[in-house]
């Protein structure tokens, strides 16, 4: 039991992360509620977590390298202790987001790097695959036990006391911190990039958020914009300014490492085959994750009406069968390459999304979507059980930072992406299908019909067809023959709005297997490293 000691603390620590975002995605209509706000302002609060954390990975994992892994862990539980009090005490939306969002997502960002090369640097071979395995694992519990566990405390006590429980599992993972053996300390105390930290940081800020913004502003025709660029809409002109921004902070590092300066990160890391597959998989597999995972809770509580802990109920199936999956990492590797693995799961993933389009109807049908759910959580499982330990054994022990914060900036840049991009299809289709069905529905008339698209112009909010009945009954100029037409037209674009949301996950799923190509080919040698090397600079 000893030599699994260190894999108890860590793989603790892996669950506290992944617990709270999946409370938060069950928990999106009482937050609404409690906070007197719109869905997507939730959306933006959630996004915003996963934007820092990965805004903010590839610092936390070079100030690993600078004091050492062991101690940027501490102190990053520490901050994320804080993060998650000042969360469960926040009065208003504004203090949700410092707490949760950005103090936790920094105590994260400290500590996930860590985490990943602390993992890699005490075990090896087989070990090493096993503590992955069960690592990934235990981030399927977490995504088990938040829907279940956040949804029942939601439901009959309040979502707060997750977060204070949040706060008492940091003091017990403290506590257990002996069982990590000190660190030598670093031969080398490179200096931070603060350039590199700005321009990575603000790159990836300004896309994600314009991404964000896409559903409210429009992306080319301005909808409701702050502002327009040359008359058209900010969103396509902020997303260039943040992919120019990381071009700058590609050119910057390249000069830092010519002057034998430290970077924030070395760029001759992508010319790892191996890693490169890794991490481009690794940032798909959370774009569909987090994507379904705010499209579901919305189907089963704005559309079917269910409560927190019926959500977490209806996730059962995706969270057994992903924890069950990612468990058996290393059996699967017995029969399989890692490569073969991914693919396997990526087509289990495809199959389940397209049969989850099937599954979502004005009724719900418990056994289509409950084995939908199932297939999806095992595809899920099968990429997690492999992707890790592909990513860090793909690189050197000195490069294990680097590449932990690569891995996560990978997964929270998928994470912030999938939520706001599968988030603005899902509303830009919800108001593109409310708009054609009032037109076309011979029975609202065409005076009615225009201030239809007149409000739509402006904005449309995912919210419970009865909200909208609810609206519409204090305008008594609407008849209430059209009021009862435009809220079933507007119940029918939800679904519409929904399935064209899943299939834009089917879509990123099928594209997904493009990038598999240089996944490891054969099974991990007992060496801990894949015995088929990855060349630098190979294609």
């Amino acid at each position: 039991m000893g030599r699994w000691k260190p894999l108890v603390v860590l793989g603790t620590a892996q669950f506290l992360m992944v617990l709270d975002a999946s409370v938060m995605n069950v928990s999106i209509s009482q937050l609404v509620e409690d906070f007197d706000t719109e869905v997507t302002a939730i959306q933006a609060v959630i996004t915003l977590y996963t934007l820092v954390m990965a805004a903010f990975m590839l610092t936390g994992g070079k100030l690993g390298d600078m004091f050492g892994r062991r101690r940027v862990f501490v102190v990053g539980l520490m901050i994320y202790a804080v993060g998650s009090g000042l969360t469960a005490a926040a009065p208003t939306l504004g203090v949700l987001a410092l707490g949760w969002s950005v103090i936790e997502g920094l105590g994260a960002a400290l500590v996930l790097p860590a985490l990943a090369a602390l993992v890699a640097g005490s075990y090896t071979g087989r070990e090493r695959a096993v503590a992955y395995g069960v690592v990934g694992g235990l981030a399927g519990a977490g995504i088990a036990v938040g829907p279940l566990l956040g949804g029942w405390v939601t439901t009959y006590l309040t979502w707060r006391l997750v977060f204070v429980g949040e706060v008492v599992l940091v003091v017990a993972i403290l506590l257990m911190m002996r069982w990590i053996p000190p660190e030598p300390p670093p031969e080398h105390r490179a200096r931070l990039d603060t350039a590199g930290v700005v321009l990575s940081a603000a790159g990836l800020a300004l896309m994600v958020l314009a991404v964000l913004q896409s559903g409210t502003w429009g992306w080319v025709k301005p909808r409701n914009p702050p502002f327009t660029v040359l008359g058209f809409s900010p969103t396509l002109f902020v997303v260039a300014f943040g992919a120019a921004l990381l071009y700058a902070f590609c050119r910057h590092e390249r000069r830092c490492e010519a002057r034998g300066r430290d970077p924030l990160v070395s760029l001759d890391l992508f010319g790892n085959s191996a890693l490169r597959s890794g991490l481009t998989t690794l940032f798909n597999q959370n774009t569909i994750l987090l994507g379904l995972f705010f499209v579901i809770p919305l189907y089963l509580q704005v559309v079917q009406g269910l409560d927190a802990f019926e959500t977490g109920l209806k996730l059962v199936p995706v969270s057994v069968t992903m924890l069950a999956a990612s468990m058996s990492g290393t059996l699967l590797l017995r029969i399989a390459s890692p490569r073969t693995i991914v693919r396997t799961g990526l087509l289990v993933l495809l199959a389940a999304t397209l049969w989850l389009i099937t599954a979502i109807e004005p009724e719900l049908r418990g056994a289509s979507f409950a084995g939908a759910m199932a297939l999806l959580g095992l595809g899920l499982g099968m990429l997690a059980s492999q992707l890790g330990n592909t990513v860090q054994s793909s690189v050197a022990t000195k490069d294990r930072s680097e590449a932990g914060g690569l891995q996560y900036t990978a997964q929270n840049l998928g994470s912030s992406l999938g939520t706001a991009l599968i988030g603005a299809i899902l509303i830009g289709a919800l108001a593109g299908a409310a708009g054609t069905r009032i037109e076309d529905d011979p029975r609202i008339s065409g005076a009615v019909a225009e201030q239809a698209a007149v409000q739509l112009e402006a904005g449309v909010a995912f919210v419970p067809a009865d909200d909208v009945a609810a609206a519409l009954a204090a305008h008594p100029e609407v008849p209430p023959d059209e009021a009862a037409a435009i809220v079933d037209d507007y119940r029918q674009a939800q679904l519409d709005g929904l399935k064209t949301a899943v299939l834009a996950c089917s879509g990123i799923t099928a594209v997904s297997l493009l990038f598999t190509r240089h996944l490891p080919r054969r099974k991990p040698s007992e060496e801990g490293r894949t015995t088929e090397e990855p060349t630098a600079g190979a294609p």
